[in-house]
C-alpha cells in the first residue's frame, strides 16, 4: 500500500522525467497492491502533469486498486485535467469498475473536533 498526496506524485513524475527514470518510477507505482491518491484535482493540471498522471493510471488499470480522495466529483475532473482526450482517458479507465463513497455533512470534521 502507499499514500500519496497528488502534488507530491506529480512532483515525483517531474523529478524522475527530469532524471530519465520515469519508466522506473511508474513501474514503483503499478506495483503497489493499493495507491491512495489524496487531494485528487483540487488544482488543474498542466499538460504534462495531466500525460504523467495517466501513465499511471493506465499502469494500474484492471491490475491494482486505487482510492482518490477529493472534493472534486468524477464530473468535474475534466475540467481539472484540461486535455479533453486525457480526460476522457483517465476517466474511461476509473469510473467504469469503481465505486463511489460520498461523505457529506453539516459540519466539516476540523471544526466537530476544534476546541473552540
Amino acid at each position: 500500500m502507499k499514500y500519496i498526496r497528488l502534488p507530491e506524485l506529480l512532483d515525483d513524475l517531474a523529478v524522475a522525467r527530469g532524471e530519465g527514470v520515469f519508466p522506473k518510477i511508474i513501474q514503483v507505482y503499478k506495483k503497489n497492491d493499493l495507491l491512495i491518491l489524496d487531494k485528487w484535482l483540487l488544482t488543474p493540471l498542466s499538460e504534462t502533469e495531466s500525460r504523467d498522471l495517466l501513465e499511471v493510471v493506465e499502469s494500474r488499470c484492471s491490475n491494482n486498486s486505487t482510492i482518490f480522495t477529493s472534493q472534486v466529483e468524477p464530473c468535474g475532473w475534466h475540467g481539472k485535467i484540461g486535455s479533453v482526450p486525457i480526460a476522457d482517458a483517465i476517466l474511461d479507465r476509473t469510473v467504469h469498475n469503481s465505486y463511489t463513497v460520498n461523505i457529506r455533512g453539516e459540519k466539516s470534521m476540523r471544526k466537530r473536533k476544534s476546541v473552540i
